[in-house]
């Protein structure tokens, strides 16, 4: 139900799905670019569209009854900044402890201009030793698509200028606050 909502809805809006590619039953999800509000509603009702259910990273205070329904059925995994673990630790918990877990990352890490991407999303997929998918969503062509999925080397800077060069194509909704490399 679901998947057909969503692809109605994209289609309403004049957006298609580009280049689809298997699915991953377990990666971080890297979406860019990142320069709107639009980018949340627009990369999730693609990516449910082709019936995957891509979750995400919400504070844990916003799961309160009956938002955490809400949140819970559309992907949100809360997070517990006050925990002792980290993040990453957390994260990779919850890779396993599950079958199926696909984790949506927006590496600029805010709608604003930004030179350098935020590391969470890497520090994620290596220690959860998960490959990053690529996904993108480009207002240009109103497309959302995949660009691939790329398996960490190790090399921190080497893989993240890597994974930022498939985007250099993509047309954000504000392109100014996009950095290409």
């Amino acid at each position: 139900m679901k998947k057909a909502i969503s692809k109605a809805i994209l289609r309403m809006f004049g957006w298609k799905i580009g280049t689809v590619i298997e699915d991953v039953p377990k990666c971080v999800i890297c979406v860019a670019p990142h320069t709107s509000n639009w980018d949340f509603l627009i990369g999730k009702l693609g990516y449910t569209a082709l019936g995957r259910n891509a979750n995400f990273l919400i504070k844990k205070d916003w799961f309160f009854f009956p938002l955490n329904l809400w949140f819970d059925w559309i992907g949100g995994v809360p997070v517990d900044r006050g925990k002792r673990t980290s993040v990453t630790e957390q994260m990779v918990e919850q890779f396993n402890k599950r079958e199926t877990f696909q984790l949506a990352i927006t590496p600029e890490g805010t709608r604003k201009k930004v030179k350098d991407w935020k590391k969470g999303f890497y520090y994620i997929a290596k220690s959860a030793n998960v490959p990053v998918v690529m996904i993108y969503i480009d207002y240009k062509k109103k497309e959302v698509g995949y660009k691939g999925v790329y398996h960490l080397t190790g090399n921190m800077e080497e893989d993240i200028t890597a994974i930022r060069k498939y985007y250099r194509d993509v047309t954000a909704c504000y392109p100014e606050n996009f950095v290409q490399v």
